[in-house]
């Protein structure tokens, strides 16, 4: 194997980051993907032949560390990628956030993606290879309720440019993906997680928030419906990982690219305009 073959995967047991896997062992990259229980590693490695699951939570040091050696054991010459791609989502009024589930956001979306970056870039450095982030159209435009995850995504923006600038002298590329919604089980998962929050708030988060918060779950269902396949997430991991010359982002899906608009409007006439949206006096159109 050569150092171009070989890529790591954080957060493969489903979603993005299975589909991308695969599609990236097709395309003839050898694949470690990241999983976190040994029954998504049974599931994951009958996808391909070339896919080696390890397990790997990004919260867990230990982890971590084991699979440092592991992939450091089979492929001493070093990886050629690197995909920071395990993710949650937490939803809530920010003034009503439990912060053990803000601290649970930021741990694993930001401090995780950060601790296997540290762990497994001097094998990239070997490999000349380098390093992909899934971030998010929410990473640029924060929609009320979602302000932990978004707030976490802005964080990967902001990672992902300091470390591209400061390994710019080793010629080591750092991208980060930017889709909008894409069907994956991550919304049915953040909804569920959403569900336990809510029981949790006290009762007067529900008095200020509970007709707005409805509103939110039709609009995500709205949008769910009309998400892109995982599959063009995949596409564009697999441009920054054999482009020549890659780019610093790569937005997904055409919501992302309109979302970027947005961001760039004045802030006032975008709160009026989503204030209108999220009101539940306001009609979605049929």
């Amino acid at each position: 194997m050569t150092p171009r073959s070989t890529v790591l995967i954080t957060g493969a047991s489903t979603g993005i980051g299975r589909v991308a896997a695969k599609a990236l062992a097709e395309k003839g990259f050898r694949v470690f993907a990241g999983v976190r229980k040994p029954a998504d590693a049974e599931a994951v490695a009958a996808d391909h032949a070339r896919i080696q699951p390890v397990i790997l939570d990004v919260t867990n040091g230990e982890q971590i560390a084991a699979a440092r050696a592991h992939i450091d054991e089979h492929v001493p010459e070093g990886l050629w990628g690197l995909v920071n791609n395990a993710g949650i989502v937490v939803s809530s009024p920010i003034e009503f956030v439990p912060l053990d589930e803000l601290r649970r956001q930021f741990e694993v979306n930001v401090t995780g993606q950060v601790a296997a970056t540290q762990a497994f870039l001097p094998s990239i450095r070997r490999g000349k290879g380098r390093i992909v982030f899934t971030g998010s159209s929410s990473g640029y435009f924060t929609m009320p309720y979602i302000g932990p995850y978004a707030a976490s995504k802005y964080a990967i923006e902001a990672i992902g440019d300091a470390l591209r600038r400061e390994l710019h002298p080793w010629g080591i590329p750092v991208s980060i993906i930017q889709p909008g919604a894409i069907k994956t089980p991550i919304w049915e998962k953040s909804e569920s997680a959403a569900d336990d929050i809510l029981e949790g708030l006290p009762e007067q988060a529900h008095e200020l928030y509970g007709d707005r918060i409805a509103r939110v779950r039709e609009l995500v269902q709205r949008q769910s419906e009309n998400a892109a396949p995982a599959e063009t997430v995949a596409k564009a991991i697999i441009k920054a990982l054999t482009a020549r010359q890659p780019k610093a982002r790569y937005k997904v899906g055409g919501d992302a690219r309109v979302q970027r608009l947005f961001s760039l409007l004045p802030a006032r006439w975008m709160d009026a305009m989503l204030a209108k949206v999220f009101s539940p006096e306001h009609k979605l159109p049929s």
